[in-house]
């Protein structure tokens, strides 16, 4: 990355699937109460994800702009937005652009999804055609069964093997692949355009290891890299993905996501300033 220290910090987004149990209306109102520069929908079973002049006037309501989409490529959204994943794709792509979102978040495609798979780079490409909206493949991490590593994706879940010209890196996902998010960090460079501020341990029992856990309580460098993103002038933005849905009431939920922001305004900011008097 170039360009170290100059421009403004990148924005810090909350993401909707940050307070389930409650709704993505709700996360309007708690990234307006809370501060968050804008929010990340990720589109889900909750028909207000999938409403696009529904978002429209939640964003205008609560003053807080939709700035990334994450498209429906989990397990549990295979249903939403019909069983094509290309046609996912171009329903999350219609929805950045009509909240002026820049950033569309997306899986690696699952093995099965052979024909998916097999024209996933290009197609990507074809889609950014003509748009000012990125798609940003997001790392995953192998699943576990029986003690065997199971290969769900193809042509891998690591991103930094794959030739997409963007990716999104996933802090909670890089403990569940014992990854070391530094490294690859680096090894993206200029393709890094978009962040998942997480933490996780590495270390939870069952075949699904993804914590999500509130930045600082894992053993991720979530500080670190947010330091070395802001001083090489990183341009993309960071968004607060966490589960709250463990937190005992709606107020311990709130905590837990005003610390997250906190964390990420922080070291946001102490690298930016080092270099700024640099």
């Amino acid at each position: 990355m170039s360009g170290a220290g100059k421009g403004p910090r990148p924005l810090v987004a909350l993401s909707t699937a940050s307070v389930f149990p409650d709704r993505a209306a709700d996360a309007f109102e708690v990234a307006a109460r809370l501060g968050y520069d804008g929010v990340e929908v990720m589109v889900s079973a909750d028909a207000v994800s999938q409403d696009v002049e529904v978002l429209r006037r939640l964003a205008g309501y609560h003053s807080v702009p939709v700035l990334a989409v994450h498209a429906p490529c989990l397990l549990i959204t295979q249903r939403v937005w019909g069983y094509e994943p290309w046609g996912k794709l171009v329903k999350a792509k219609e929805m950045a652009e009509e909240l002026g979102a820049r950033v569309v978040v997306v899986h690696p495609p699952f093995r099965w999804q052979r024909d998916y798979a097999r024209d996933f780079g290009p197609g990507l490409e074809r889609m950014s055609e003509n748009s000012n909206v990125i798609f940003a493949v997001e790392n995953m991490y192998p699943l576990r069964a029986g003690g065997a590593e199971v290969a769900a994706y193809a042509p891998h879940w690591n991103p930094v093997l794959m030739d997409s010209p963007h990716v999104t890196l996933d802090l909670s996902h890089t403990a569940a692949s014992g990854s070391d998010a530094l490294a690859m960090a680096a090894s993206l460079g200029d393709r890094l355009a978009h962040v998942h501020l997480a933490d996780g341990t590495g270390t939870p029992s069952g075949p699904f290891p993804d914590e999500h856990l509130v930045p600082g309580r894992g053993v991720q460098p979530c500080a670190e890299l947010l330091g070395r993103l802001s001083a090489a002038g990183y341009p993309g933005m960071v968004v607060v993905e966490v589960n709250t849905n463990r937190a005992p009431t709606r107020e311990d939920r709130l905590a837990d996501l005003a610390q997250s922001l906190a964390f990420a305004r922080e070291h946001l900011s102490l690298a930016a300033g080092q270099a700024t008097r640099g």
